[in-house]
Formats: C-alpha cells, sequence, structure tokens
C-alpha cells in the first residue's frame, strides 16, 4: 500500500480489554513515498493528456466541492488496464490538497484493515481501491453505511454481551478503479456519485505522453521516433513509458545522444513487438485459435490453457486491444477470429 501525503505511515493498536481499534499516526513526507512510476504520473489535471470530457466534469465536482467547503463524491473508474485510473485518483487529492492512500480489493482481507485506514484519514482524504470488483463480500458489505452515511459498524465484546456501536469517520472520498466494471454489485456500484469510464489514448495522445515523459526522464528523442513508440504500445499510456525506457536503455547500450527513429525499430525488434504492438504472447493467442480451433468460437479456458496463460490477464490486458483493432470478437459461444484477425495471422506465416 503507497500512501502519500501529510500523515503517511498507520500503526494500529488493540486494546485487549475491548476489540477498538486505537489509531496512531506518524507524519511522513509524500516525496518519501513516490516511486519512480509516481514521480513521471501527472499530479494535477491539467497535466493529465487527453480525457478533456472527463477532466471537465471532475473540475466541477472539485469546484463545487470546495465552495461548499464539503469532501468529493465517491466516484469509479473503469476500464482496461494501463490507461490511468491511478493517475485520475492522484490528481483528484492533489487538485483537493488533501492525503491520497491507495490499497487493493484483494490486499484487504479484513474489516480490521479497513477500519484501520479509514479512521487515520481526514474530511477530504482520497481513498483509492484498484481491483475494487476484487474486494470480499463481506468487507463490501462493511463499507456501505461508510460510504453512504459515513458511519461505521464497530462490535464490542463477545457473545451476549457484544454490543454494535455505530461510529461517524471521516468525510473521505472513495475512488475505485476496476478492469471489470460488470463484476461489481450493484449495492456498491449505486454508491458511486460518478462513474467514469476510461478509453484507449489515441495515436496523438500517445505521442505527446511519450514526448512529455521523455523530458521528466531527461531523455532526448526525435519525434518521429516518439510517434512510432506510441504506435505499438497498444493505446496504453502505462505500455508507452514503458517501451520509452526500453528505447532509452538501448540508445544508451548504443552508446548514442538520443533515441531517434533507427533505435526504436531496432528496439522493437530485440523486444519481438510488430507494427501493431503486439508480442509473442498476444501473437501466440490469436495463431492458436486461428489454428488449432479452426478460428473459433472456443471457450476462454481452452485457450487459457494452450498458452498457459491466465483467464483474468487473458481477458483483462489481451483482449481489449485485440477486440480494438478488430482482430477479435467475443461471443457467447466464445472468442472468434475476424477476417481481419485471419489477415493478419497470414501475413506471419
Amino acid at each position: 500500500m503507497i500512501i502519500s501525503g501529510k500523515q503517511t505511515n498507520v500503526k494500529v493498536k488493540k486494546n485487549p480489554g475491548v476489540n477498538q481499534l486505537v489509531s496512531e499516526k506518524i507524519t511522513d513526507k509524500p516525496e518519501d513515498n513516490l516511486s519512480s512510476n509516481n514521480l513521471l504520473r501527472a499530479k494535477k489535471l491539467d497535466e493529465i493528456i487527453g480525457r478533456d470530457g472527463i477532466k471537465k466534469k471532475l473540475r466541477i465536482l472539485i469546484n463545487s466541492a470546495r465552495s461548499r467547503s464539503d469532501s468529493l463524491e465517491h466516484m469509479l473508474f473503469y476500464g482496461p488496464p494501463g490507461l490511468g485510473k491511478t493517475t485520475f485518483g492522484y490528481a483528484i487529492s492533489n487538485e483537493f490538497g488533501s492525503k491520497f492512500i491507495i490499497t487493493s480489493g484483494p490486499a484487504l482481507n479484513s474489516k480490521a484493515e479497513i477500519a484501520s485506514i479509514i479512521t487515520n484519514m481526514n474530511d477530504g482524504d482520497v481513498l483509492f481501491i484498484d481491483e475494487i470488483h476484487r474486494l470480499n463480500k463481506v468487507l463490501e458489505e462493511f463499507l456501505y453505511p461508510i460510504l453512504e452515511d459515513f458511519k461505521m459498524d464497530i462490535s464490542f465484546g463477545n457473545g451476549t454481551l457484544s454490543k454494535l456501536v455505530r461510529l461517524d469517520v471521516p468525510k473521505f472520498t472513495l475512488v475505485g478503479a476496476t478492469t471489470q466494471i460488470g463484476l461489481i454489485s450493484s449495492p456498491l456500484r449505486d454508491r458511486f456519485g460518478m462513474v467514469f469510464k476510461v478509453d484507449f489514448f489515441s495515436l496523438e495522445e500517445l505521442a505527446e505522453i511519450v514526448l512529455k515523459n521523455a523530458e521528466k526522464l531527461e531523455v532526448k528523442i526525435d519525434k518521429d521516433a516518439a510517434v512510432e513508440i506510441a504506435k505499438r504500445s497498444r493505446g496504453t499510456a502505462r505500455i508507452a513509458i514503458r517501451n520509452l525506457r526500453r528505447a532509452r536503455d538501448y540508445a544508451h547500450h548504443k552508446r548514442v545522444g538520443k533515441i531517434d527513429f533507427s533505435t526504436v525499430i531496432e528496439t522493437f525488434d530485440e523486444m519481438e513487438v510488430d507494427e501493431y504492438g503486439l508480442d509473442l504472447v498476444m501473437r501466440k493467442y490469436l495463431e492458436v485459435i486461428h489454428k488449432n480451433f479452426q478460428g473459433g468460437p472456443v471457450g476462454l479456458g481452452n485457450i487459457a490453457a494452450s498458452i498457459y496463460e491466465d483467464d483474468r490477464t487473458i481477458e483483462e490486458v489481451y483482449e481489449p486491444y485485440l477486440i480494438k483493432i478488430g482482430f477479435l470478437k467475443r461471443t457467447k459461444q466464445g472468442r472468434l477470429i475476424t477476417e481481419k484477425g485471419r489477415e493478419y495471422i497470414s501475413s506471419l506465416e
């Protein structure tokens, strides 16, 4: 869990006499909690490239909350991985001047963990839960009164002497992120005041992201090289930044002073990433459907077993882009290669 802001680290003590959590906060510098990825991450909405519609709505929400001296509504971002959902949460907290706490659905294992996080927050702070669709059902239900009324139900004592007490909690903002919005229950989804879909970046937006991050990394790069990196990054900012770093490494290895077009081409040749941005695993995925299952339709489990990948990685990471570029269809009967996909596979032979 990464916590950045004025109050960052949390220690939790339990009073042996009751089941009450006592929180102790330790002041820390926010920059001490920043990873190299966070240093490249946009810190304010104006620094986020593209997403104009979402940014406009968020500015209205932030300005309105400020004018009322109130916290922001809870909000949910959904879309494929690597498209900036976490960046939006980070930028929202910075715009609001509040603490930013990030965790994930699978990382939260108990009510005590959630209680510890929330009781150490202040009004207006932002709690970001990634992969919120994987949150345990019991914990999800524990969050309902917290999100709805900022009340937390705590049990004191055991057995017949147990007592349920409802406590006030800070008016924080929950920002949820998911790649599978259909797996979020209706009661939880209804507690988000705003829901935003985050889609793939355009080629122009990705090229701008590459150029901006090259500046932050203090790397010289030609514009046509940045465009080529963008072309092969599957519409995804995270992949574009990763590819930029690999091109930087290759340029350093070749002892050249900047990343030019030929360096980028050689980098992708070494990485075995083609002009569509597809790597060996994604090409293997398409080839298996085409050759082993006659183009489909075929179930996800059969494909996963054939290429030794887990279902979730295929469904959340590989398939959205293959569908976007028209190589793949999801049907009720299974996955199906399109005519465009067949032509692509034939070109590899």
